[in-house]
């Protein structure tokens, strides 16, 4: 085994994350994956352990658990290493990079300077990645009452959902966190640069993986009234020479779109549907939820943080 392999160990691997994770990691041959006991997975001494030898940790825990695997990694002191959380716990942490490579010019290198990644939510992935672009050419007002609306495949969803869904005891389609409350709202807040709190309303169907992520704007309510054509200009600016992600020019975008086509990508493609007479206009993201909206961009952070190829 070559020297220069560069160590991992997933905290939390038997999860849907967690194996997305270790299936891609399988095709980089740059770095070799630690496992652990499975009678020692929940061994706080034999965790802290595993990461005082490896050079990157993931979490693929839920929030406390991934706060206390933090917690174990700083009493490492100077031989902590690196780690990447897919979890919610860390994505608003001012003392964490967020790990969306391409959200703003010079944030790939951001991330490969980090010792601290929070991996972000599907959802937020997707919505950032219209609206940030937006924002900061000054084509969206920071208080403009953004809605953003979104379908999921079941994968997104947790143990109990995909077995539900697996079970056939699910419904077709449903609308969830009406409460307006969910966890991924202010990671998606912040990194979008609004100042007003959207309204986000996310739903599932019966298909296990892919997302579709849209944001309805109403052309008059934007500074300067801007065209269709100057909302998706400012896109395709944006995301130029992107590996990852793309725009879809509209000409080519049609009239309808189906979730599923990204699946075990690690790819994002944006489009901007609209009628300029109208003054109406609807921004799409497509992503696999458990591709770049999950495994796949922990895959690129720790890719960047560990000063490998992207790949």
């Amino acid at each position: 085994m070559s020297q220069n392999l560069k160590s991992i160990f997933i905290d939390g691997e038997a999860g849907t994350t967690g194996l997305g994770i270790r299936d891609r990691l399988a095709a980089v041959p740059e770095v070799v994956v630690k496992s652990i006991s499975a009678d020692k997975r929940k061994d706080p001494a034999a965790r802290k352990e595993m990461m005082a030898g490896v050079d990157l940790v993931v979490l693929c825990l839920p929030d406390d658990a991934a706060r206390e695997s933090v917690a174990l990694a700083d009493e490492l002191g100077g031989d902590a290493p690196k780690i990447v959380d897919a979890a919610t716990a860390h994505r608003v942490a001012p003392d964490w990079v967020y790990g969306f490579a391409e959200m703003a010019p010079g944030h790939a290198e951001k991330i490969a300077n980090a010792n601290r990644v929070s991996n972000p939510g599907c959802y937020p992935t997707g919505a950032i990645a219209l609206l940030r672009p937006l924002v900061d050419a000054g084509l969206l007002a920071q208080d403009h009452p953004v809605t953003v609306n979104a379908v999921s495949g079941y994968s997104g969803g947790g143990k109990s959902m995909i077995e539900a869904y697996e079970a056939g005891a699910a419904p077709a389609f449903e609308l969830y966190g009406l409460g307006l409350h969910h966890k991924h709202l202010p990671e998606l807040q912040l990194y979008s640069r609004l100042t007003r709190r959207p309204i986000f309303v996310p739903s599932v169907g019966n298909f296990r993986q892919g997302m579709l992520v849209s944001i309805p704007l109403h052309l008059d309510m934007l500074p300067g009234k801007p065209t269709t054509a100057a909302l998706e200009a400012a896109l395709t600016a944006h995301y130029a020479g992107s590996t990852y992600v793309s725009v879809v020019p509209s000409a080519q975008a049609g009239g309808k779109l189906e979730p599923e086509s990204l699946n075990d990508t690690n790819r994002l493609e944006l489009r901007v549907f609209g009628d300029d007479a109208l003054g109406q206009a609807v921004l799409v993201a497509k992503l696999d939820n458990l591709g770049k909206g999950a495994s796949g961009a922990a895959v690129q952070n720790i890719r960047l943080m560990l000063g490998l190829t992207e790949g």
